[in-house]
């Protein structure tokens, strides 16, 4: 399973992924407790198309500034990389052709890490859910779309070049086996870049930060001692806050169909099922608190798609905490 977006279509309601905008020279920094913690810098900004912010701890703003300055950076390297917008994009160019010679690193290990959770899945989670998108997105483009969906027919077609097991991915080379096939990293990417930016800041010296790139990871707590506090969003009053949690050296994903939607009445969305094509319904969003945001991102999106029995016996595994709401509003909570 997976969340995908490509071309932007006025018919939806969507935050963007992976398309930063945040410029890095005068960064917009904000002071945060003065009196409590003078040394806690804020960024705020837009990154992966949707509001951002870093806040990081350290006792020389200059210092600071430079670490928010080269995570922008090492956000707009991966962004070439796994970008649906950027023409030139590694998985652009993927998609485009169905092979990648000498493939970046980093789009070998994303591969590598999509892999894992597709196991850990049972295939729920699926990066080559494009066709998927491209159908939906084809058929509510038309001028009187009808309301039921895209024909069985133009789903079943794409099902086809649905498979993670036909992406053979190496340091060498990336290859679809089946024509046809388009990968998306939208369900993992954002988590992905949020775990480079804290190794950018860990690396250099940052102990007590709070790294939102969409999906959400701390490094260590708050500087004044006690855990960082987030909020979970309401998914039906999205900007809202619906639940709040404490994290410190964890991370948290959210994933919802809510956040982007076909059609007028909400029936059809941006994830997909890899089995059947069709888009989530059995949650309005779940949230997932893991050691790391790749893990939040994928599972989040995955679990979304997911019986709730077979989510209990991955988050006991992963030994991980999850927020499900339901299409009433209820919210069940499981940890692991």
């Amino acid at each position: 399973m997976n969340e995908t977006q490509q071309n932007p279509l006025s018919r939806l309601r969507r935050r963007r992924f992976l398309g930063i905008t945040a410029a890095v020279a005068g960064l917009p920094l904000l002071p945060f407790g003065a009196a409590s913690s003078p040394m806690l810098r804020i960024w705020t900004g837009v990154a992966l198309g949707a509001d951002a912010m870093l806040q990081i701890h350290h006792p020389d703003p200059a210092v600071a500034d430079r670490l928010i300055a080269a995570s922008l950076a090492e956000v707009r390297r991966l962004e070439a990389i796994m970008s649906l917008y950027q023409p030139d994009s590694a998985v652009v160019r993927l998609n485009r052709s169905g092979m990648l010679e000498d493939p970046p690193p980093d789009l070998v290990a994303v591969l590598a890490e999509s892999a894992r959770y597709h196991a850990l899945t049972g295939g729920m989670f699926d990066i080559t859910v494009q066709p998927l998108w491209q159908v939906y997105a084809a058929h509510f483009s038309r001028p009187t779309p009808d309301p039921a969906g895209p024909p069985a027919a133009a789903i079943e077609d794409a099902l086809a070049r649905v498979g993670q097991k036909w992406v053979e991915y190496g340091p060498d080379r990336v290859l679809f086996r089946r024509p046809g096939m388009g990968i998306t990293l939208n369900s993992i990417g954002q988590g992905y870049i949020t775990d480079r930016v804290v190794d950018t800041l860990r690396a250099g010296g940052i102990t007590h930060a709070l790294v939102d790139m969409g999906k959400m990871r701390a490094i260590g707590t708050h500087p004044a001692g006690a855990p960082w506090r987030v909020g979970l969003e309401d998914p039906k009053a999205p900007g809202t806050i619906a639940a709040r949690i404490e994290i410190a050296d964890e991370a948290v994903g959210t994933a919802g169909g809510y956040g982007t939607i076909f059609d007028a009445a909400g029936r059809f969305n941006h994830i997909f099922d890899p089995f059947t094509g069709e888009t989530s319904r059995r949650f309005t969003s779940v949230s997932v608190i893991s050691p790391t945001a790749t893990e939040a991102n994928a599972l989040s999106t995955s679990f979304t798609l997911t019986p709730l029995a077979m989510a209990a016996a991955i988050i006991r595994e992963r030994a991980i905490t999850a927020h499900f709401v339901q299409p009433d509003g209820h919210r069940v909570v499981l940890s692991g």
